[in-house]
C-alpha cells in the first residue's frame, strides 16, 4: 500500500521517530494505525534529471520494500531519494536498499519492544 496523500506524508513528516539514513537516501518512518506498511517516495527533479532514471529508483524501491513488507506491518515510510541516487549500478542500489530497511526492522522491533516494557511497567505501578 501507498501513501498517496499529503496529509499523511505530513504526518510522516512533522513525526518520524524511525530514522535511516545513507549517502543516497534518507528512510522515514512511524507506526500507523493500520496493520500492514505504507510506503511514500520522494523522488525529485531536482535531485534526480531523467525521467527514466526517476522511474527506476521508484521501481527498485518498491521492489525492495515488497520483499521487506512482512516485517515492516504496521508502519508508514517515506523514502527521500538524494542527489547522486541514478549514478549507482542497480544491484549495488539494491544491496544498499536491502541493508536500510534491515536497520529500519531493527530499530522497529527495538521501538515495540521499549512499548512492550514501558507499558508491563505502567501496568505493574497500576496494581
Amino acid at each position: 500500500m501507498r501513501l498517496l496523500n499529503s496529509s499523511d506524508f505530513q504526518t510522516v513528516f512533522d513525526d518520524a521517530p524511525l530514522r535511516t539514513s545513507h549517502q543516497h537516501f534518507l528512510f522515514l518512518a512511524r507506526q500507523n494505525e493500520f496493520n500492514r506498511p505504507r510506503l511514500g517516495l520522494v523522488i525529485a527533479k531536482k535531485n534526480i534529471r531523467l525521467a527514466v532514471d526517476r522511474n527506476r529508483m521508484k521501481r527498485l524501491i518498491r521492489e525492495t520494500f515488497r520483499a521487506k513488507q512482512q516485517q515492516l506491518a504496521g508502519i508508514d515510510v517515506i523514502v527521500l531519494a538524494r542527489k547522486g541516487m541514478n549514478d549507482v549500478t542497480n544491484i549495488v542500489l539494491i544491496e544498499q536498499l536491502n541493508k536500510q530497511w534491515q536497520g529500519l526492522i531493527r530499530k522497529l522491533q527495538k521501538a515495540k519492544s521499549e512499548q512492550q516494557v514501558s507499558a508491563q511497567s505502567s501496568q505493574g505501578s497500576e496494581s
